[in-house]
């Protein structure tokens, strides 16, 4: 049984995601630590709980996703892994980072890449790895059956999506990904997204302004 535990970090209000389960081990997901004081919470809530970090995923490459990548890199010797599709979003961070006046430590690059359909496992718990592009080219949301939760990233939103104005994106594709590979997950399914609160799958099919089920 995995445990969510939801910190809120940089200027971006990102979610950062840490599961774990009754063993210790944990999975850091989307790492958006800016500045020590954010390190500094998610270390403190990792070593006060003896959690062991033993994966390092990224749902996608935006610069407000990877910000902790190289902290945790660091601390817990993780390479991230994510779709191999999100490489070039990864490195063009290291590019308009400046420009935007957000200092960046470099994330490293995995050596695994994550496919639509694999299976990631931590101990006995499972997570489905869904491809769900169009706010990114190669976006991924991780999903639990067995819990009925899926870690969304930037696809689907309280009463939004995700914007597809960036680099990459493609608001038809982002439509598609949330009809096809979203809302045919099961109604209670709870999404925590890359933002705001989280939701479920049917409050969305019901709700949404944007895609209705």
């Amino acid at each position: 049984m995995l445990t969510i535990k939801t910190f809120t970090f940089n200027p971006y209000q990102e979610n950062t995601y840490l599961l774990y389960n009754e063993s210790g081990n944990a999975i850091i997901i989307d790492p958006g630590m800016y500045g020590e004081q954010d390190q500094q919470e998610l270390l403190a809530f990792i070593v006060n709980n003896n959690l062991k970090p033993t994966l390092l995923l990224n749902t996608h490459c935006h610069i407000d996703h990877v910000l902790g990548n190289s902290f945790v890199h660091e601390k817990f010797g993780l390479l991230p892994q994510f779709h191999e599709g999100e490489v070039p979003i990864l490195v063009a961070v290291q590019n308009y980072a400046p420009q935007m006046g957000i200092r960046y430590d470099i994330s490293p690059i995995g050596e695994t890449f994550l496919n639509g359909d694999d299976t990631i496992y931590l101990d006995n718990d499972e997570l489905k790895v869904i491809l769900a592009p169009g706010h990114s080219p190669a976006h991924i949301c991780f999903y639990s059956a067995n819990q009925k939760f899926l870690i969304g990233g930037d696809v689907l939103f309280r009463n939004s999506i995700g914007r597809t104005d960036l680099p990459g994106g493609n608001h038809q594709q982002l439509l598609d990904s949330i009809k096809t590979k979203l809302y045919t997950l099961p109604d209670d399914t709870i999404v925590y997204p890359g933002h705001g609160p989280s939701t479920t799958i049917g409050f969305e099919k019901n709700s949404n302004p944007f895609i209705r089920g």
